[in-house]
């Protein structure tokens, strides 16, 4: 968390951080990954420890920054992994936890922009239609990627009905 908060001062992208924090440990052990949830989390807080400072070389930097502190390598690839395809530098998510990481990312952001229209203001009581519905509604959270989306849940093969059911799931276990 330190680190994180030394290169990320906006609420918005310290809260996206522990969102997807949560979201990987919920999916590591669902999917009988219990003994790396820890790792997994660890690759949701700090996925976006570049983006803030350096949104240009947004999954490039990171390599830079984490690598200076004797990261793994395991940890660096599987960061770098989520800017698939908008960054020279991004590795394709091989990985189950890597893809989930792909599509997860863009997700929680249009999962959350549903929520805080609810009067809730609350994933508690979102539900997979809900959000089914702003999905098809192009300029609703216009900056969450459908493709990115899309493309995760394909790498997973999942439908997008399970990856979004699950992940509002997954937010709900973490919601603060």
């Amino acid at each position: 968390m330190a680190l994180l908060e030394e290169y990320n001062k906006e609420e918005f992208h310290l809260r996206h951080a522990l969102t997807l924090e949560g979201v990987m440990r919920y999916f590591a052990e669902k999917l009988g990954y219990a003994e790396e949830a820890d790792f997994w989390a660890q690759v949701g807080l700090l996925h976006d420890l570049d983006f803030e400072l350096y949104p240009d070389e947004h999954c490039i930097k990171v390599q830079e920054l984490l690598a200076a502190r004797g990261a793994s390598h395991e940890l660096i690839r599987a960061i770098a992994s989520h800017g698939y395809g908008l960054s020279p530098a991004g590795y394709a998510p091989e990985h189950e936890m890597e893809k989930l990481l792909y599509a997860a990312d863009e997700l929680t952001g249009l999962i959350w922009a549903c929520a805080i229209m609810r009067p809730s203001k609350s994933v508690q009581d979102l539900e997979l239609k809900s959000v089914k519905k702003k999905y098809k509604t192009l300029n609703f959270a216009a900056g969450c990627s459908r493709e990115t989306i899309e493309r995760g849940a394909a790498m997973l093969g999942w439908e997008l009905d399970r990856l979004i059911d699950e992940t509002i799931l997954a937010m709900r276990s973490c919601e603060q």
